[in-house]
């Protein structure tokens, strides 16, 4: 289901928990590192938010 979300090219919205706490980010699936386990998104201000995939609770 998640590498599904990831093959469109959209604006995607992923909630998830870091340091026990739910935060939200959204962009553009910049990178997917398997090996690391985290994903890599990019918003429209060219900041990039790094993700553990084990934190994700949710994407939009």
């Amino acid at each position: 289901m998640i590498l599904k979300e990831l093959t469109n090219n959209r604006i995607i919205t992923i909630n998830y928990y870091k340091d026990g706490l739910l935060q939200t980010c959204k962009g553009y699936v910049y990178n997917l590192d398997l090996y690391e386990q985290t994903l890599s998104l990019k918003d429209k201000d060219q900041q990039i938010c790094s993700i553990r995939l084990s934190g994700i609770k949710e994407m939009q």
